[in-house]
């Protein structure tokens, strides 16, 4: 097979998979030494610290992978074809306007936190996370502005450092727990402000790293927002239903996290809930902690397939909306679905399975116990059955937004968040902690059903045959994969030997992937035909 005639989604997803992969990397180490600084729940410092980093980070994935890019790259392309000079000045406005919004929220913010701080007084607890959180409230700005930028050297066609300017964040954090908070302060809470400090630091360079390139590519500020007012408009108009359509998972982790922490007790609190009558907490000190980290190990596969897949098609469902070829929107959103299944369906399951090992690798060390490690892998395992659904999430919404449907997603994303928060509520008594990641995998479920049954029934028709092919092909070879893991992770017994941990990941993985791979090749799959750039993939009209 030529390469020409190999479906740009494919080439599309491997290059931009790379400069995920490198950061996703760092991103795990990262987490690994955070979890031999602060561990899980000794003090309830790395609780306050990810409850604290959640808020800013979420604007980071909400403007960094999701609504900036969805709603700004369509009205910066549409100006730089007309107008070189035009697009600059829709640079210049939006990075104003989003600057001077941000810092204006930010200072309003800090206000809050100022205050509650005050009112919690008594709680050592509370007044950590509102002291981390309004430490780190600055590095939203930076992000979001380094988003921006990111997003116009997109456009541009400079897309290699977008891809890595997200591993700068993670190197400043490495160095920080690593080097700087260790040396400056033994107290953990004070470590905890220095690492809040790293982060700040590593916002500012994610925005500073990518200027040079910028101006390489002739980029003049030219600040005329009267020039600027229609295209920023059509940004501002595409925002608020775009980023809520996109924040789904990231509104439902958050809420998870934020559930754990007011639902735990905390160092130096009471042990009983007084507005709900004096019952006790359901949640252990730690659950917010145990959150993070799952969320660390299950946004691997996220990074690497879900978002890369959403990233690619976008730009392909859009030009074939635009030129009427709704039969193509139709075919290329099947094919990456397929994509997703194939990829998401086993590493659903392979998470589930491999989560003690996972966690016992990647995070038992220093503060971060061996009695710690039950606790993160029940919730990665069950965050894990709704990996599939993470990665196909973002596909579909983006979908939508290609053929002009932004209230669609909107209001599905409304109805898994009520779905998520009831769920929460509700099983918590009952199975504590891991309460909160199967609600979540729940929720994304019910989102994903719903997002492809309303876009084949109203905008494009899916071939249903094709995705029900490719996901009981999946189904089948996941179960062989399975039973594999399963007995290779029989064949090496847990030790407390340093390479014991590496040994019990890496064997059930290699003999997993074998198995998943072969059988699927003795099946003869399409969809690993076209990964391997041997069979084209048919079209519709």
């Amino acid at each position: 097979m030529k390469r020409s005639d190999r479906h740009p989604l494919f080439s599309g997803v491997t290059s931009t998979s790379l400069g995920t992969l490198a950061s996703r990397v760092l991103g795990v180490v990262r987490e690994s030494a955070a979890a031999g600084l602060f561990g899980l729940s000794k003090g309830g410092i790395m609780d306050a610290y990810v409850v604290a980093f959640r808020i800013p980070n979420l604007f980071r994935r909400l403007f960094g992978e999701g609504a900036m890019t969805a709603s700004y790259l369509p009205v910066f392309a549409a100006d730089l074809e007309r107008d070189r000079q035009s697009a600059w000045k829709l640079v210049s406005a939006a990075g104003v306007l989003l600057a001077v919004t941000l810092v204006l929220l930010t200072l309003a913010a800090e206000g809050v936190c100022g205050l509650l701080w005050l009112i919690y007084s008594d709680s050592p607890g509370m007044r950590l996370s509102l002291g981390l959180t309004a430490a780190m409230l600055p590095y939203t700005v930076f992000i979001c502005l380094a988003a921006l930028v990111a997003a116009t050297l997109q456009s541009l066609g400079e897309f290699r450092l977008p891809a890595l300017v997200p591993s700068v964040l993670n190197v400043c954090w490495l160095v920080g727990a690593w080097f700087i908070a260790p040396r400056i302060t033994a107290d953990p809470g004070g470590q905890a402000y220095v690492m809040a400090g790293c982060v700040l630091f590593g916002g500012v360079l994610q925005l500073l790293v990518q200027l040079p390139t910028l101006r390489r590519l002739e980029f003049s500020f030219r600040l005329d927002y009267a020039a600027s007012r229609e295209s920023v408009g059509q940004i501002l108009r595409a925002m608020a239903p775009t980023t809520l359509g996109l924040a789904v998972t990231q509104i439902n982790t958050l809420s998870d996290s934020l559930l754990a922490r007011g639902f735990s007790t905390m160092p130096g609190g009471p042990t009983t809930i007084g507005w709900l009558g004096g019952v006790a907490y359901p949640l252990k000190q730690g659950a917010a902690a145990a959150v993070w980290y799952a969320e660390r190990v299950y946004q691997f596969p996220l990074g690497l397939l879900g978002i890369a897949v959403a990233t690619v098609i976008f730009p392909l469902l859009s030009r074939h909306a635009a030129k009427g070829q709704f039969a193509r929107v139709g075919s290329d959103l099947t094919l990456g679905l397929r994509l997703v299944l194939f990829g998401g369906v086993p590493a659903a399951a392979g998470l589930f399975l491999l989560a003690e090992p996972f966690t016992r690798l990647l995070f038992e060390r220093g503060s971060f116990t061996a009695a710690d490690t039950p606790r993160a892998a029940a919730m990665i395992a069950w965050y894990a059955i709704g990996v599939w659904a993470f990665c196909a999430g973002p596909v579909l919404v983006r979908a939508f937004y290609a053929v002009g449907d932004r209230a669609t997603p909107v209001r599905i994303g409304i109805l898994a968040v009520i779905v998520n928060f009831a769920l929460n509520m509700t099983l918590v008594w009952r199975l504590g902690e891991i309460a909160l990641a199967v609600s979540t995998s729940a929720a994304a479920t019910l989102q994903v059903g719903l997002l492809a049954f309303c876009f084949s029934r109203s905008c494009c028709r899916l071939d249903w045959p094709r995705l029900w092919g490719t996901l009981s092909r999946t189904v089948f070879s996941t179960a062989t994969m399975s039973a594999a893991v399963f007995g290779a992770l029989e064949l090496v017994p847990k030790t407390s030997h340093t390479g014991n941990a590496l040994i019990r990941v890496a064997f059930p993985l290699a003999a997993g992937m074998a198995v998943y791979f072969a059988t699927y090749w003795l099946i003869r799959g399409p969809e690993l035909q076209m990964l391997a750039g041997r069979q084209p993939e048919p079209t519709n009209g």
